[in-house]
């Protein structure tokens, strides 16, 4: 069953990794809207979410809506899933319609043509840029940033990792935190904003080692190891 009170706007929502997110959220019973520049694209995408669902016994509830029109439509969240060459533009444009809704931010710097290095901007994180950007107003939390999008789209496997979240709104920050434990993985609070220096900064590095001819993997994540019996 959707829970219709809880619908979360993901934006971006027609690439790898907001189709994933739509997926695995929808599984858990969360209505969804998917924001794109191309409101047709967004509502065909949809569409085949739904059906590949429904493949699975799952009625979802996911609709595809121009972004203006997505994050109008979120009670709460808006998840921006957009390539970081397009990330402040598309904040700038969205801004006015953010008041009021809290930003989740998984936009990762990575280098220009160079997906196993990132290049940081001024404000030390795309997540501080955000805040920057929108003003203290606007809760910004940076989760997602570790997870592969592959990963996310095959859904006859768990998430294989755990998710790091920060940002300076506590209360935000928890309800993120358990919106992203519905799709059946651990959050874990990294701290403040600055925090997403290192946690986005980790995602070249998995890159690099999911790609290596040296290890017998792909698609690997974080995961943090309590000691063994707790």
């Amino acid at each position: 069953m959707n829970d219709s009170t809880n619908k979360v706007a993901i934006i971006g929502g027609t690439g790898p990794q907001g189709k994933g997110l739509a997926l695995r959220l929808a599984l858990a019973g969360v209505s969804v809207v998917l924001g794109s520049r191309d409101p047709a694209k967004a509502e065909e995408t949809a569409k085949a979410l739904v059906t590949l669902l429904a493949e699975k016994d799952c009625q979802a509830d996911i609709t595809g809506l121009s972004m203006e029109d997505a994050t109008k439509a979120a009670e709460d969240l808006v998840i921006l899933s957009v390539p970081y060459s397009g990330h402040d533009a598309t904040l700038t444009a969205l801004a006015p319609l953010l008041v009021g809704k809290t930003l989740v931010d998984i936009v990762v710097p990575l280098a220009p043509g160079n997906p196993k290095a990132v290049v940081m901007p001024a404000a030390g994180s795309v997540t501080e840029s955000a805040q920057l950007l929108l003003g203290d107003e606007i809760p910004v939390i940076g989760a997602l940033h570790n997870v592969s999008a592959v990963t996310l789209n095959d859904l006859s496997r768990a998430i294989n990792c755990d998710i790091l979240v920060c940002g300076n709104d506590l209360e935000a920050k928890k309800r993120v935190m358990a919106l992203i434990e519905k799709m059946g993985t651990k959050a874990y609070n990294a701290g403040l904003a600055e925090s997403a220096r290192c946690v986005e900064a980790l995602t070249p590095i998995l890159i690099r080692l999911n790609i290596s001819k040296e290890v017998p993997f792909s698609h690997a994540g974080v995961r943090i190891c309590p000691p063994d019996g707790h």
